[in-house]
């Protein structure tokens, strides 16, 4: 075999192992180490095209670097705060592109749960910093936020955009998904409801704050045990309630991406990666979020309901209006509901009960615009969902409601004040 052949063999991957001469022996081994390396980089270059460059809001990746140079020069927190809520955009949609394939290798249903969970990674980060911060009313108002925009916001842009897309024709969904959701969501507002009941049916001048909490506590327990069960029940027991979903969601893989883009320890090495960013760009928003408030004259509850949500809720928001438009309302529903109820189900309880176990005292008590702005979404949206179709007007709706809730709240609190 000569020189040729055997260059041709090595970047081939076909090379036998033989007698050569040591001149030849060096020569080779330093040619495969430059075709390891250089296959190496040529998969780090596919991977960046593919997770950074891959959506149109590659350009706010910028902003990382950007809120990292902001903290160490201390630019200022309002700009911090800016720089890291711009810089998390990216990031939340990007973290459900790798939970998609992801699930290319895992199946529908098994990343149907990944995508909703490491959909909400931000608002759970957030929502652990915030705690051990000691700032719960942040911790609280983010994650009702979350609730709010992924009910109204998410839901109606939804419908709005699936309405007009596909106007000759009615678009219909399966409403056990949707009842199931609802009921959820339901307890979930119960609880949220009972403890300013309880407050202010208390007697005068007696503190309701230990029996409050301890309210919260077992509520927060008894939702956890109704999520468990929601569990068991979308994976076992009732698994037909769901097909149709499944279904859709596998056909869109099929249709829309019928092979992964990177592999699976890839996407998992940058899943972990970009998670690690949002934990430190949720640290910075965490720490400057009073002082971003200050100097813009808007209120901590109007970023933290309803700014903070839009950017946590991206991924959410951009996979239901595409798959309104391609009239997969189904799919859709999951999206928004489903990130909805794990929020309010899961996220919320459990971070009373962690509190509990490090020694802090959170309740699930809110104010009367908040508790009052959830019930009434929870409710407008079981109207919205009762026959299983939908049309432009109900998404309209929707994100009227959300317009005024979001007025509310900037409004709620004035600067002097």
């Amino acid at each position: 075999m000569d020189t040729h052949d055997q260059q041709w063999n090595l970047e081939n991957g076909l090379l036998s192992k033989g007698p050569s001469s040591s001149l030849d022996g060096d020569t080779l081994h330093w040619t495969s180490r430059s075709a390891d390396w250089l296959s190496v980089l040529r998969k780090i270059l596919v991977n960046l095209r593919e997770v950074v460059l891959g959506t149109k809001l590659c350009i706010l990746f910028l902003a990382i670097p950007l809120a990292i140079l902001a903290e160490h020069y201390n630019f200022g927190k309002p700009w911090l705060f800016t720089l890291s809520l711009l810089g998390l955009a990216p990031l939340a949609e990007r973290v459900s592109f790798l939970t998609e394939q992801i699930a290319h290798y895992t199946g529908a249903t098994v990343g149907g749960l990944l995508n909703a969970t490491c959909g909400n990674a931000t608002e759970l980060i957030i929502a652990i910093l915030a705690l051990y911060r000691q700032k719960i009313c942040v911790l609280k108002y983010s994650l009702l936020g979350s609730i709010l925009s992924n009910l109204l916001l998410v839901l109606g842009s939804s419908l709005l955009c699936g309405g007009l897309a596909n106007l000759n024709k009615e678009q219909q969904f399966d409403t056990n998904q949707a009842d199931v959701n609802v009921l959820l969501l339901s307890l979930g507002m119960l609880c949220h409801t009972m403890p300013l009941l309880f407050q202010y049916g208390s007697e005068p001048g007696i503190s309701a704050a230990r029996s409050s909490l301890v309210l919260s506590r077992t509520s927060s327990i008894v939702m956890l045990a109704a999520y468990a069960a929601y569990i068991f029940f979308h994976l076992r027991t009732h698994k037909h309630f769901f097909n149709g979903q499944q279904e859709d969601h596998e056909r869109s893989y099929n249709l829309d991406e019928e092979r992964p883009v990177i592999g699976l320890w890839s996407a998992f090495s940058w899943l972990v990666g970009m998670t690690i960013a949002i934990a430190l760009l949720s640290e910075y928003v965490v720490g400057t979020i009073e002082a971003a408030s200050s100097s813009w004259g808007i209120s901590v509850g109007f970023l933290s309901i309803i700014l903070l949500p839009i950017v946590g809720n991206a991924a959410e928001h951009a996979g239901a209006v595409i798959f309104a438009f391609r009239n997969k309302l189904d799919l859709s529903l999951g999206v928004a509901l489903g990130s909805a109820t794990q929020i309010s189900m899961f996220v919320v309880p459990l971070c009373v009960i962690w509190a509990w176990i490090i020694g802090m005292d959170m309740d699930l008590q809110l104010g009367i615009l908040e508790v009052g702005s959830l019930v009434l979404s929870v409710i407008t949206l079981a109207f919205t969902l009762q026959n299983g179709t939908s049309h432009y007007l109900k998404g309209i709706i929707l994100l009227l409601i959300y317009t005024v809730i979001s007025t509310c709240f900037l409004v709620q609190q004035f600067p002097h004040k």
